[in-house]
């Protein structure tokens, strides 16, 4: 059949109702009605496409948001109960000391977080900058991104909002107040923001890094939690160790401590984009896997290959 029929066979809603063409040409009705059918399957499949995703993108935004409101709850529980008035502030009274098991249990925190079953349907982001870095890195979609900022960022302040209502004024007050964050003396804005953009691009480098190697992919929980830890734990008296924009906001926002915010906020964005442009440097021959920080596919299974 000549391909110039095409456009007038498939103009029309019903092209066999009425279709001069198909009645001079009887031979046309069979591929006619398959085309017909097949457009029609087309469009209900297309439909449906977007609603799954729009659904997946909705339900996977909400339980970001509870994996974030669970980090911003866990994380100034263990600064209540480590810094704070506490038996353990006072048999440890030293902050290095102080920091360095706040690192360990927040490590844990969030390395348990990934691999929990939320954490492996959303990928386990719980920070603005690994869901950024994970669309550059091309494996998630970039309409996501938006609403898993919003849901993270949300859950930030109501973590804080529940950790205020489960342990008191204690969380207001300092040392704790609300676990918010602030760098040492003498550190100006320029500085703080080259300190976390470096910090960030240095995590996201390796997580992307490890998420092309099937073999490794596994541990990057481990590799966040962990990085995450030493970060608090070797540079939180001077920098604050954040790396996590989520991770500043509820805090700073409910503790009024905003004058480094801003910082807080964009640095660790930048620091995603300059790892995912090193990354394609560095690695310009391998793909990443997955954006699930656990190392897995979507149906839970081991990644290959």
């Amino acid at each position: 059949m000549p391909l110039w029929l095409f456009p007038r066979l498939t103009r029309d809603r019903s092209p066999l109702q009425g279709d001069s063409l198909v009645k001079a040409l009887p031979g046309l009705k069979p591929w006619a009605v398959l085309l017909s059918h097949f457009m029609a399957e087309n469009r209900t499949m297309n439909r449906q496409v977007k609603q799954v995703s729009l659904a997946r993108i909705v339900r996977d935004s909400a339980l970001e948001l509870l994996l974030t409101f669970l980090m911003l709850f866990g994380v100034i529980s263990i600064v209540r109960w480590v810094i704070g008035p506490s038996p353990i502030s006072q048999l440890i009274p030293e902050i290095h000391a102080e920091l360095l098991i706040v690192g360990v249990a927040v490590a844990i925190l969030i390395a348990g977080l990934i691999m929990s079953p939320p954490g492996r349907m959303t990928g386990g982001h719980m920070n603005p900058a690994i869901s950024l870095a994970m669309w550059r890195f091309g494996v998630f979609p970039g309409i996501g991104v938006a609403p898993y900022i919003v849901a993270q960022l949300i859950g930030s302040i109501l973590g804080g909002v529940a950790a205020r209502l489960v342990w008191g004024p204690v969380v207001v007050q300092a040392p704790v107040a609300y676990a918010a964050l602030q760098p040492g003396p003498g550190w100006s804005n320029l500085s703080l923001f080259a300190a976390e953009t470096v910090s960030r691009a240095i995590i996201v480098l390796l997580v992307g890094c490890c998420l092309t190697v099937a073999r490794l992919a596994p541990f990057v929980p481990w590799i966040v939690g962990g990085a995450i830890g030493i970060a608090i734990a070797v540079v939180g008296t001077s920098t604050g160790g954040s790396v996590n924009p989520a991770r500043q906001f509820g805090p700073a926002t409910l503790s009024g401590k905003t004058h480094f915010l801003w910082v807080y906020l964009l640095a660790p964005m930048a620091g995603a984009l300059l790892a995912t442009w090193l990354r394609e440097i560095v690695q310009r021959h391998r793909s990443v896997l997955t954006h699930r920080l656990c190392g897995t596919h979507e149906d839970g299974s081991a990644i290959s290959g």
